[in-house]
């Protein structure tokens, strides 16, 4: 398959590339690094990114920022960086990226344990990554010529636990190895529609 990563250069996407690698063709795009550069928060960018790579059989969202701070410190500007990259660039991801897909081809959006089980200063995150489940199971009830969509759900990585294990007292971290099966699940499997989740 030929598989396209967003977000390919960070924690997770190094980890989801390097596996597909070994298998498949693997596409990395980043917002300054990998093959292609792609700003998600920008419709037109990632327009011009399929433009560049072609017809694919896979994409793989693993971009996108949300602000972390006190709900009281949080302006309604914070939230629109939220809404603007890591929900509106992955919604995007797939309302262009459905029509540079292969027959029977998936698109696999990433969000986090914060939907289900947020902690503090998370209130726009856990916001956007509600939102992104939700999108996933309505949308993928219209996509047409065989394109799945999913959305893999992680709590904290083992490769990001020491910068975070203060907000998320108690959590286990969860290997890289198992985190990465969840996008195998949703790229080399038949699953529709589905919420991933990998929380323990």
């Amino acid at each position: 398959m030929k598989i396209l990563v967003i977000g390919g250069t960070g924690t997770i996407g190094k980890k989801v590339v390097a596996h597909f690698a070994k298998k498949h063709e693997v596409i990395v795009a980043a917002r300054s690094a990998g093959d292609f550069q792609v700003d998600i928060s920008q419709s037109d960018s990632i327009e011009n990114l399929f433009k560049q790579t072609g017809k694919v059989d896979a994409i793989i969202g693993a971009a996108g920022e949300a602000r972390w701070k006190p709900f009281a410190d949080l302006t309604e500007e914070d939230y629109y960086v939220g809404l603007k990259s890591k929900l509106m660039g992955q919604v995007n991801l797939v309302r262009i990226g459905q029509h540079h897909l292969n027959t029977n081809g998936s698109i696999t959006l990433t969000t986090g344990i914060l939907a289900d089980d947020p902690v503090v200063k998370t209130a726009s995150a856990a916001m956007v990554n509600g939102g992104i489940h939700s999108f996933v199971k309505a949308a993928s009830l219209e996509l047409t010529n065989g394109i799945r969509l999913n959305v893999v759900s992680s709590g904290v990585v083992a490769d990001a636990y020491e910068k975070y294990e203060s907000y998320f007292p108690g959590h286990p971290p969860i290997p890289m190895d198992k985190m990465v099966l969840g996008y195998v699940r949703s790229v080399e499997g038949k699953v529709n529609g589905e919420i991933i989740r990998i929380y323990r």
